[in-house]
């Protein structure tokens, strides 16, 4: 049981440093374009900078990523998915829907078996899966943002306008900035406690979010100060969180983490795990560019500030 769990453990880590690294990098960022109507037939320019051409709103839907499953169950269309990867695990009923594989490496037969109108994929997807896929006449379109929040807002957009639900992904952006600028405004005159975001400890490796990634973002905009700003490629090390002295920890609330870090030589010794400053959360929230986004930032800020949030 405990090598598989180790095993999970690494597998998250790769997927999430994965994410980051992706979604940072600007490599398949769409440009920018005007909104478009709902209608059909509908052209998108995707991440790769393709023009995916959908002729019909798409009743038959396989998603390849986490955070389009998410949007997809957001805009009430969960009854037309078809296909989700093994790590599309919200919400919780979406179990019921039959698994195409991995991120990286979805099974591209069950996928044509299904016989999607649309496939639509984020980060992570290879281009030898599309044009496999292509190749065999299935409608692909990669939807992978800017790694911000306006990035956020415009593959939840996107989304929309190909499945035809324009009107339910604008009603969600437009909650989501309110929830934003909620948070911002809250913390906006608070003080700025130095926190250290945990992305991987121990003998995983030391890895942060360094500064200009979006959870570096994240914590400015939820009025913290991140001690992680000198990460390099998202590596640290525990000599440099023992010199900068966090006074929040903040990790994910699965595979153990916090119990783990508790006992771990080093870490255990920090003030803030010795004054209960470790803190946990929904790491889903913030490393998908889905429509929990927002509530993510509000937990986190939560977690800064208990507060101003009573």
């Amino acid at each position: 049981m405990r090598n598989i769990k180790f095993k999970n453990l690494l597998l998250s880590i790769f997927i999430m440093l994965a994410f980051l690294f992706a979604s940072c990098s600007g490599a398949n960022k769409a440009p920018e374009q005007k909104k478009q109507a709902a209608t059909y037939p509908l052209t998108i320019t995707d991440s790769y900078n393709r023009q995916v051409t959908i002729d019909k709103r798409p009743e038959r839907i396989v998603s390849v990523a986490p955070n389009i499953t998410e949007i997809i169950a957001a805009l009430n269309a969960k009854d037309r998915l078809v296909g989700r990867t093994d790590y599309c695990d919200y919400p919780q009923d979406i179990s019921s829907v039959e698994s195409i594989g991995s991120l990286m490496e979805p099974n591209i037969e069950k996928i044509v078996s299904l016989k999607p109108d649309i496939v639509i994929a984020s980060s992570h997807f290879k281009k030898e899966s599309l044009e496999k896929l292509e190749q065999l006449k299935v409608k692909v379109i990669v939807l992978n943002g800017a790694e911000t929040f306006d990035g956020a807002y415009e593959t939840i957009e996107k989304v929309g306008q190909v499945i035809g639900e324009k009107e339910a992904a604008d009603k969600i952006v437009s909650d989501m900035k309110k929830k934003v600028e909620e948070v911002k405004a809250k913390v906006k005159d608070a003080p700025k406690p130095k926190v250290y975001y945990v992305i991987s400890y121990g003998k995983f490796g030391d890895y942060t979010a360094g500064k200009g990634t979006f959870i570096d973002e994240a914590i400015k905009m939820a009025g913290g100060t991140n001690i992680g700003e000198d990460a390099q490629g998202w590596a640290y090390s525990l000599e440099k969180i023992v010199k900068n002295d966090p006074d929040i920890i903040i990790c994910s609330k699965y595979f153990d983490t916090k119990a783990g870090i508790s006992s771990t030589a080093g870490y255990k010794d920090l003030r803030a795990v010795k004054e209960g400053k470790l803190l946990e959360i929904d790491n889903n929230m913030l490393d998908r560019q889905g429509p929990r986004l927002a509530q993510g930032l509000e937990e986190l800020a939560k977690l800064i500030h208990p507060e101003l949030f009573k």
